[in-house]
């Protein structure tokens, strides 16, 4: 009696991988920036965490309800939000902008699309210009031991007469260690490199996009003139290129997007930095990157197999 084979849908790849692996993963990956940012600011680091988190994971719940949707609101994906939104605004901004900020990066930035894995946009970069929009002076007044000035971005750029802030020593070093003024989690590189590499080591980013837009910015800063190794140990870049860029949801899918992906991303940064009007560009260029990868999936999607053109003139 011969036996008939019954095949389901593609696809057929069969994975251990889950939606919690992956975010905690992330949230893994984040904790010797969040360690360092507590070393830095203080208590404050924790509690601006925390309520981002909770207003996250809150704002998703109550979204879920509303929409009849399956409450998942602890896969970790809120979690990662907040604690994303969190690391990227001040350690000193008010406690209620925080709080909307985190309600418009789930609500406009993640569920209005249809919730997790339908979000065009980074929702916590959607939350993060969302604030910059509304609050502009509060997501650019930084502190670091107590005292207020610029941001080493901010002071390159000589659109401050404020003092730079960062401690004394040599500014590579404190750079890399992160005894710096600046957005929450961004401020050592040291430590999100450090993250970074558990990622790749887990296979859950590919190492190319964080090496491509970090070496991007470095070459073109250098060529305008800028300092090359400040630029990419200060500000949000190893947050966003290993963090955020890297986001499977709103990068690109294919190998080749994901090269042209890196390699524009990091183009617009050394643009935004050192001829636009804002000393950072990381989170408006991923923004921007975001809103394209449909088009570079669509450009760069690969050939199926077997198929064969058709002669149509």
């Amino acid at each position: 009696m011969s036996s008939i084979l019954k095949m389901g849908p593609s696809p057929h790849i069969r994975t251990s991988e889950t939606v919690e692996k992956v975010m905690y993963d992330v949230i893994i990956a984040l904790i010797p920036a969040f360690l360092v940012a507590v070393y830095v600011f203080g208590i404050r680091a924790v509690i601006v965490t925390a309520v981002a988190i909770l207003s996250c994971i809150v704002t998703e719940f109550v979204c879920q309800k509303v929409m009849g949707q399956e409450i998942s609101v602890f896969d970790g994906s809120a979690v990662l939000t907040g604690i994303l939104f969190s690391f990227v605004i001040p350690v000193n901004m008010a406690l209620p902008y925080v709080i909307v900020g985190s309600v418009v990066a789930i609500a406009l930035g993640k569920m209005v699309f249809g919730g997790l894995g339908h979000n065009v946009f980074n929702p916590a970069l959607v939350g993060r210009a969302f604030v910059q929009a509304s609050w502009p002076v509060a997501i650019t007044t930084f502190t670091l031991d107590g005292k207020g000035g610029a941001t080493v971005l901010t002071s390159m750029r000589g659109l401050s007469a404020d003092p730079m802030l960062i401690a004394e020593g040599n500014q590579y070093v404190q750079a890399l260690i992160g005894k710096m003024g600046g957005c929450l989690g961004e401020t050592s590189a040291l430590a999100l490199l450090i993250g970074g590499v558990y990622l790749i080591y887990k296979k859950q980013i590919d190492w190319k996009v964080p090496a491509i837009i970090i070496g991007t910015v470095f070459i073109l800063t250098w060529a305008m003139g800028g300092d090359p190794v400040m630029h990419i140990l200060s500000g949000g870049l190893f947050l966003g290129a290993f963090f955020m860029a890297t986001d499977m949801v709103t990068s690109p899918h294919t190998e080749k997007g994901k090269i042209i992906f890196a390699l524009l991303l990091g183009l617009l940064i050394s643009l935004i930095r050192m001829k636009g009007g804002y000393p950072e560009g990381v989170a408006y260029s991923i923004l921007i990157m975001n809103g394209v990868v449909p088009l570079i999936n669509r450009y760069t999607k690969p050939k199926k197999f077997g198929e064969v053109k058709s002669n149509e003139k």
